[in-house]
């Protein structure tokens, strides 16, 4: 039996590019790890399966598993999946890859360690553009299509998420934002690698997000959460990735705790440890 930890990740810093010829868009993000975690427990069984109680449909761990065993090693053994689900699905907090990058790396755990991470990352890639930043789940700026990944520090703070009833399709977020124009023609991952060794004060007037127009657009309502989190005295608060969870960064995890009093639905966490 291996258990595997998926830490949420939120955009700090979300900046998107215009389609590759893949059609892929280019990013430019500091991504923080939260301390806020699936839990996911693999044992060999007689027949693969994944159980996430509460969450219905194909799971991105069946597709990495699957191309594990195509690509790397086919004699992995079938294995029963069992997800404690905490990070809240199509949100914008990386779930859903944090724990297809878990499967990653439990089933390289089980074959010997053929795959170093660089070689978990090219194939997390495959299955989304999130997934290689979870291969080694840390805070990072990452660039490319999501598969390049640099290590970054970030000043401590603590946060409040807001979570929706309703995901929102990260294909029909991207769509939008093309056809509104909130993409932008040049990124700056100078800038932003910076802009992480800032202080926190430095870092929350730098929070922005070249998605969130066109959650919003597609979605009016995710707009309250974030005024909530700014009267409860956030110092900056925006949508993680493509919606439609809110998130508002605090100074501390007690201040934070403290100000969820006054927004409905919020959820305390504080970033993972370095």
């Amino acid at each position: 039996m291996i258990k595997e930890l998926a830490p949420a990740k939120v955009n700090l810093v979300l900046q998107v590019g215009r389609p590759r010829e893949d059609g892929l868009h280019q990013i430019c993000s500091i991504f923080a790890s939260l301390d806020l975690a699936d839990e996911l427990i693999f044992e060999e069984a007689e027949a693969e399966a994944v159980i996430c109680p509460g969450v219905d449909g194909p799971n991105l761990v069946e597709a990495a598993l699957s191309l594990f065993r195509e690509r790397v090693d086919h004699s992995l053994p079938p294995l029963q999946v069992t997800i404690a689900k905490k990070i809240p699905v199509a949100a914008g907090l990386g779930g859903g890859s944090a724990d297809a990058a878990a499967a990653l790396r439990a089933a390289n755990t089980l074959c010997g360690g053929p795959l170093d991470p660089a070689g978990l990352r090219g194939l997390g890639a495959e299955i989304g553009a999130d997934v290689p930043s979870q291969i080694e789940p840390r805070h990072a700026l990452v660039t490319g299509a999501g598969e390049h990944v640099e290590p970054l520090d970030l000043p401590s703070m603590g946060l409040l998420l807001v979570p929706s009833d309703d995901g929102l399709s990260t294909a029909e977020v991207y769509k939008e934002a093309d056809r509104i124009e909130s993409t932008r023609e040049r990124l700056d991952p100078i800038s932003l690698r910076r802009l992480a060794s800032s202080s926190l004060p430095e870092l929350a007037a730098a929070v922005e997000n070249d998605l969130q127009p066109a959650a919003v657009s597609l979605r009016p309502s995710v707009a309250g959460p974030i005024e909530a989190l700014r009267e409860a005295g956030a110092l900056a608060a925006a949508l993680s990735g493509s919606g439609p969870t809110a998130f508002g960064i605090f100074s501390g995890g007690e201040i934070a705790e403290r100000a969820a009093l006054d927004v409905q639905g919020a959820i305390v966490t504080t970033l993972a440890p370095g």
